[in-house]
């Protein structure tokens, strides 16, 4: 039998950090402001790319479009964001931010960057040969 360590694969180690990584950055939005990781997401997609449909945000995210949809829902109710039918295909909803929802960004986005700010700190040194690494890692992937 050939010997595996799971504590020494890269894929797994990788994905627990960004486990602990994301769980630790939730506790932070969601003690604040009473978001979840869904919510976050979305909201956060429709700050950078203006109004999209469900479906550009999930391809985005990475998560399923039921949980995209249940997020916008909650988002909706609460004031954060609008659903509206996309005119050119009917079957589809455009999600846009609300004046409410940009006011809770203006709030989110310092809490993220002082978040970013302490992961970078505890990487030292390594901070920038890390990022140029994920960098060069993403635009390969794509």
């Amino acid at each position: 039998m050939t010997e595996f360590s799971l504590d020494e694969f890269l894929p797994y180690q990788l994905s627990v950090l960004s486990a602990h990584i994301s769980r630790e950055f939730s506790e932070i939005y969601a003690e604040n402001f009473g978001l979840t990781v869904p919510e976050w997401r979305v909201i956060v997609h429709l700050h950078n790319a203006g109004p999209v449909s469900v479906r550009e945000i999930q391809a985005r995210v990475d998560m399923d479009k039921s949980k995209v949809s249940r997020a916008a829902t909650r988002l909706e109710k609460s004031g954060h964001i609008t659903k509206e039918t996309n005119a050119d295909d009917r079957r589809l909803l455009k999600l846009a931010l609300t004046d409410k929802g940009h006011a809770l960004m203006k709030e989110l986005i310092p809490l993220a960057q002082k978040f970013e700010q302490k992961l970078s700190d505890r990487l030292g040194a390594d901070n920038e040969a890390l990022r140029e690494m994920i960098a060069k890692f993403v635009k390969a992937s794509q």
